[in-house]
Formats: C-alpha cells, sequence, structure tokens
C-alpha cells in the first residue's frame, strides 16, 4: 500500500467519526431518544424523556465529553461496579504503553527506518512512497543502526513488564479493597454442591440437610435443592408474550383493531376476536403451569446451593473434600444468584460432556470458513490478482481513487463486517458448555474470541495460506521465526488501515448506537407511543475486551517493525478512554460482578504478544544479516515469560479467592452489624429458581392473580 491510500482510508474513516460524534451529541437530546443514549439514567431515575423539541437541541456541543472526563475512578466504581472499572484500567494500560512506544517509535525508530535505502524508493515522491519505507524492511542489511532497534525492543518489553506489574498489583489490591468496602453478599457465603448420593427412601433436600448439618454443624445455614424448570421456563415466556399482548390490545381503541386471524403471522387461520382468543390461551397457559409447579417436586437435581454463617465457614467447605469419594459431593464457588445460569442445571452430565465437544468442534469449523472473507480481503489488497480474476474490472481499477480505496478502506470494513458476527456465536457456543453463570460464560467465550481473533485477523492475514501451511508453520518450531519475520512486516499496511477502519469507526458506531437507535424509532413509530418498558443493556466485555487486547497485539508486534501504526493506535485508545466512560455512565448497567477476573486475560494476551515481538525480532534480525543481535534477543522471551510465571503465583490466587486473612476480617466485622439477621433470612430463599416464585398481573380485569408460587 503507498501512503495515499493509507491517507484516504484515514481521511474516510476521520468523516465518518466526525459524523457519527455529530448526529450523536445531536440526537441525545431530541425527545425519545433518551431510552436509547442514557438507559441506565432512565432506569434509575436520574433522566427523563424531554416533553417538547426545541431549535437547540439541533446545536452539536460536545458537553457529553466534559461529563464523561470528570468522574473519578472510586465514582466511577461507586455508580458502574468494579468490572466496568477494571475494564477502563485496561484502556488506561494500554494508553500508557502506546504513549512510551509512541515516543521510541516515532521519534526514534520511524525517522531511522525513513533514511535507509534498502529498498531504493525515491523519497521525493513522498505521497506514492510505499509504506514499507516507513517499516524496519528499508534499513539496510548489516547496517549498525539496527543496534537502535534491539535496544528499543529490551527498553520497551522492560517498560511493558512494569506496567503490567503495576496494574496486577493495583487491580488486586483494588479487588481486596472492594471486597472490604462490600456489603454482606448471597454469594461470599453460598457453595454449589454436586454430584450428591442420594440413598434410596430419601429426597435429595434430606440427604443435603444430614450431611451438612452433622459434618459443619456450627456453620451450616440452608440449602435450596435446584430443580430442572426448563418446561416451566418455557411456559413463564409463554405467559408473559401473552401479557404483553393482551396489555396491547386492551390500550387499542378501535374495535376492527381486536380482530384478526389465528395462525401464522396473523395472515392465515380463522378470524377471531383476538382479545377472547389470547384470553383463552392464557387460561391454557396457567393452567399447564400449575401442572407443572405439582410436579417439581419430583424433577430435583443432584445439586443444592448450599449456604453457611459465615464466608470462612463456605470457603472451608469449598476447599475441602467433603466425602471420601471424590467423585460425590463436589463443591464449587456460588455466583451471585442473579449470575446464575439456570438451563445449566435442567442438562444431564452426557448432554453437556456431548454439548463441549460439539463445541470445539464448531470452533473449529468457523475458523476454517472464516477463511474466505481472509482470501477475499487479500485479494483486494493486491490489485494485480484481482484484475487477473475479473478482467473486465481493469478499467475500473485503473482510477486513482478507485484503487485507493480498494486496496486501503475495503479490506478493512469487509473483514471487520464479518468479524462483528463472531462474538454473539461464541456466546451461544459458550453456553452450550455448561457454565454455571452468566459471568463464566461471558469470560469463556471472551477468550474465545481473543484466540479467533488472534488466529484469523493476524496469523491467517500474516502468512496468507491454506489451513494446512499455517498449520504446518507452526509444526517446525525452528522455522517460525523466519517465516514471521518474512510475512509480518509486509502486512504492516494492512493492519494499519485495519486499526482505522475497525477501531475509529467501531468506536463512533458505539457511540451513535444506530441499531437500537432505529429498533427504537421504527418502535415508536408503530407502536405511536413512548414505550417505558426497555431492557438497560450490559456491556458485551467478549467483544470489547478482545478488541482492545488485539490492537494492542498490533501495536506491541508492530512497535520496532513498523512505528507508523503507533500514532493511530493512540487515537483509538484516548477515543476509547471518553467514549467507554460515557458509555458506562449513561447507557451500561451491570447485571452481575465477576471480581476483576478479565484482568488475567489482558495480562497473559500481553505476555503473549511480547513473546510474539521477540520470536519476529530473533528472525528479523537474522535476516538483516545481524546474527550477533538475533542471538542476544533470546533471553528476552525467557526473562518475560519467568516474569509471568513470577505475576501467576504473586497475583492470580487473588483473583482465584480472597485470603482467609480477609475472610476472618470481614466475619468479624459482622458480628457486629445489626443487619446480619435480615441478610441470613434473605440468604434463605436468594438461591431458588426465579421461576418458582415470579407473580403476573392478569392484565385482562385489573386484579393481581399469582401465576407461580413458591414451590
Amino acid at each position: 500500500m503507498i501512503l495515499s491510500s493509507l491517507l484516504t482510508s484515514v481521511g474516510i474513516n476521520l468523516a465518518l467519526c466526525f459524523l457519527f460524534f455529530t448526529l450523536y451529541s445531536i440526537l441525545r437530546k431530541q425527545p425519545g431518544n433518551i431510552n436509547v443514549y442514557a438507559p441506565r439514567l432512565v432506569a434509575e431515575g436520574k433522566a427523563q424523556q424531554r416533553g417538547r423539541f426545541n431549535l437547540e437541541s439541533l446545536l452539536p456541543t460536545a458537553s457529553w465529553v466534559k461529563k464523561a472526563w470528570q468522574p473519578s475512578e472510586d465514582e466511577l466504581l461507586s455508580i458502574v461496579g468494579f468490572d466496568a472499572v477494571v475494564f477502563m484500567r485496561t484502556l488506561t494500560f494500554s494508553l500508557k504503553v502506546f504513549s512510551v512506544a509512541g515516543v521510541l517509535g516515532v521519534f526514534i525508530l520511524l525517522p531511522i527506518n525513513f533514511v535507509g535505502t534498502q529498498l531504493n524508493e525515491d523519497s521525493s515522491d513522498l505521497p506514492n512512497k510505499s509504506l514499507d519505507s516507513f517499516s524496519i524492511s528499508n534499513v539496510n542489511d548489516g547496517s549498525n543502526r539496527l543496534w537502535i532497534h534491539f535496544c528499543a525492543a529490551y527498553v520497551f518489553t522492560g517498560v511493558v513488564c512494569y506496567l503490567l506489574y503495576y496494574e496486577y498489583n493495583y487491580i488486586s489490591s483494588k479487588r481486596i479493597a472492594y471486597f472490604y468496602s462490600s456489603r454482606p453478599q448471597p454469594h461470599q457465603f453460598t457453595i454449589l454442591v454436586r454430584a450428591i448420593p442420594i440413598p434410596s427412601g430419601s429426597t435429595c433436600s434430606e440427604t443435603v440437610e444430614s450431611f451438612f448439618t452433622e459434618n459443619h454443624p456450627s456453620t451450616y445455614l440452608s440449602h435450596s435443592v435446584v430443580r430442572r424448570t426448563s418446561k416451566l421456563q418455557g411456559l413463564i415466556s409463554d405467559a408473559e408474550k401473552l401479557y404483553r399482548r393482551l396489555a396491547q390490545l386492551k390500550l387499542k381503541n378501535h374495535t376492527s383493531q381486536r380482530f384478526g386471524r389465528d395462525g401464522f403471522l396473523g395472515i392465515f387461520g380463522h378470524k377471531v376476536d383476538l382479545l377472547d382468543h389470547y384470553e383463552k390461551k392464557l387460561e391454557d397457559v396457567e393452567h399447564n403451569v400449575r401442572l407443572e409447579q405439582s410436579s417439581l417436586a419430583g424433577k430435583e437435581v443432584s445439586a443444592a446451593f448450599v449456604s453457611f454463617k459465615s464466608r470462612l465457614g463456605a470457603a472451608t467447605a469449598l476447599h475441602i473434600q467433603q466425602g471420601i469419594n471424590p467423585t460425590e459431593w463436589i463443591t464449587e464457588g456460588a455466583p451471585e444468584p442473579n449470575d446464575v445460569h439456570w438451563p445449566f442445571f435442567s442438562s444431564s452430565y452426557l448432554k453437556r460432556w456431548i454439548c463441549t465437544l460439539l463445541v470445539f468442534a464448531a470452533c473449529a469449523a468457523l475458523t476454517i470458513l472464516f477463511l474466505i472473507p481472509v482470501v477475499i480481503v487479500q485479494s483486494l489488497t493486491n490489485l494485480d490478482q484481482l484484475e487477473t480474476w475479473f478482467p473486465f474490472l481493469e478499467g475500473i481499477l485503473s482510477l486513482t481513487v478507485v484503487s485507493q480505496v480498494i486496496t486501503g478502506y475495503l479490506p478493512s470494513l469487509i473483514l471487520s463486517t464479518f468479524l462483528s458476527f463472531v462474538p454473539p456465536i461464541m456466546i451461544i457456543f459458550s453456553s452450550m458448555q455448561g457454565y454455571i453463570s452468566h459471568s463464566q460464560i461471558e469470560k469463556s467465550a471472551c477468550i474465545k474470541v481473543l484466540w479467533f481473533t488472534i488466529w484469523n485477523i493476524f496469523f491467517a492475514n500474516v502468512l496468507s495460506g491454506t489451513v494446512l501451511y499455517q498449520v504446518s508453520v507452526f509444526l517446525e518450531p525452528q522455522k517460525i521465526p523466519s517465516v514471521l519475520a518474512e510475512a509480518v512486516p509486509a502486512q504492516a499496511s494492512f493492519f494499519i488501515a485495519y486499526v482505522v477502519t475497525s477501531g475509529w469507526t467501531s468506536l463512533s458506531s458505539e457511540l451513535f448506537r444506530s441499531i437500537p437507535l432505529l429498533c427504537n424509532f421504527f418502535k415508536r413509530v408503530l407502536s405511536r407511543k413512548d414505550d417505558d418498558e426497555f431492557e438497560v443493556p450490559s456491556i458485551p466485555y467478549h467483544r470489547d475486551i478482545p478488541k482492545i487486547v488485539f490492537f494492542g497485539l498490533l501495536g506491541i508486534t508492530y512497535f520496532f517493525l513498523s512505528p507508523l501504526i503507533l500514532p493511530f493506535l493512540l487515537v483509538y485508545y484516548c477515543m476509547g478512554y471518553i467514549i467507554y466512560r460515557n458509555q458506562l455512565l449513561n447507557v451500561y448497567a451491570p447485571k452481575y460482578e465477576a471480581g476483576g477476573r478479565f484482568w488475567p486475560i489482558v495480562h497473559d494476551s500481553t505476555i503473549f504478544s511480547l513473546v510474539l515481538m521477540h520470536i519476529i525480532a530473533i528472525g528479523i534480525f537474522g535476516l538483516k544479516k545481524l546474527p550477533l543481535a538475533s542471538s542476544l534477543i533470546i533471553p528476552l522471551p525467557i526473562l518475560t515469560l519467568l516474569f509471568h510465571e513470577y505475576c501467576q503465583k504473586r497475583f492470580l490466587p487473588i483473583f482465584k479467592a480472597y485470603p482467609n486473612e480477609c475472610l476472618v476480617k470481614k466475619d468479624k466485622e459482622d458480628l457486629n452489624d445489626p443487619t446480619i439477621t435480615e441478610f441470613y433470612e434473605k440468604l434463605v430463599i436468594a438461591y431458588r429458581d426465579p421461576v418458582l416464585s415470579t407473580q403476573y398481573p392478569r392484565s385482562t380485569d385489573g386484579h393481581n392473580s399469582p401465576l407461580l408460587h413458591s414451590a
């Protein structure tokens, strides 16, 4: 890619970003859009719909930037929770890393690369100059200037490791402080017990009661046996739809709108009075619910949530083998009550095991299928190949503007569009694997999306071959440095364009929220009223964390290869810092807390990026005929991995479980807490399946009639 193509791509994306920012600053002030741009504030009663339109609302302002910037980290913690703070620390960590990288890369390495003569390009024609002229490829083979790149690799690695240690230490201490400051939470006192051996003639509830009363007499409080409620959940979902439909019909003033057909999509079937029709269907559903409810006692799962009087008691039961047989009375930490993934308990062990195998097979198939858009993208970056495949396009491709858009903008746009479908697919895959909580599902999906992105966006584009070729490269470890050293610098221009297209545009579209905006518009047009019922979304960490971390991988990898990427990454992280703070304060609301467990993923991925940079450095110095530098780089990945091992032993246990010292201190504080008795009363029923205690009002007669009662 030449410089003019990159500038075209940057210009297009800057125009799009400016357009999105302007539209956002206008639309956020319009009547009816507050459910899109500030749903969290509406749900908390801190904002309300503007009643009337005024001309002042058409003037774009940047006041939202100041409001997003102002809150301190402690205020952010109290408003949006610990996970959101860790997410923002990921962005600030990236900003620190690439601020240092930008100084070293742009002011030291970039001029050295540019003044090289290895590629023999005319320096006078700057717009048509290849981007390779700004990379290490332009430095002469065997030049002593390469030792500056060598020193930069060591300095940058040291800076990144220091910042990683600082952040790991800060976040782990913040996690402990957040635990100390929190009120008693049900999951701190509760464990999940599975594989309960039920004697003949006894129930699961009786077995659990007897076992824990005998073995934990001083700390055992209560338990909730899990039941299979998947059928009941389906009936409840049907009832909710019928209630909403009946409510809509009651609000319609025209009698003609109450009549319709009872078949598919309201097009086929007999013409009926829809109000009477849905009333009868609702009565049938209620009858089926009562029948299902009456049979729940016989649908116990050999699992139970067991609660204790102290955190230390729960931790003791969690970490000590409960039975002689290690395959029975299996314990694991309980998630928050609203974090429990209840469908997990409706599946048998064999079904979950088979689903896990199917998920691995599906991930592999998706990885292979994703190579199709990668091949399309690579063909677009090579106009000669594109003209060979489609000769009739030769005249169009000869136009300068068209060729610049195709090579500089279109490939990244296609790839990012296909990649946007991956996170929701990975959530579906992870939910099939048998995790007991939504946070575990999201964490698993986050890891899947991250490594899918690294493999399919980075390695697939770098190696640009078949799946078998990509795999065969890693089957011969001795060739990996040289292969990557040849392939990675050649794709620098593509990844610079990818950061601009996928990064900048995705952030501006995150702010603009085009899909929720369209949904809100059509809902208001079709129903001709403002809908007070809406769901406040939670931030999709499984989508955003992999993206942030992947751009970090690109920046670390290309730090000394092609420093031109660093300014674009800095712009991305600066935009991301403001935009995500705005979204966390106005749009997203946490549904559960994962305790900052996404940070170890960021740490591990950063270590991987550093080691990858070192491997490429070994190969690149070898290709540049500087074998001594290549040999002296070898200790760097070893030292990095030793640092990683130290961090794993020093900090990771804090993210897995709270230490005994913290649990004892909090339990002592509870002794002086006058509300602890009330908390214990709520704890007894905290882990009952929600469908067993949900009540629905009859919207047809205005009376409250409980559809369900506590089993």
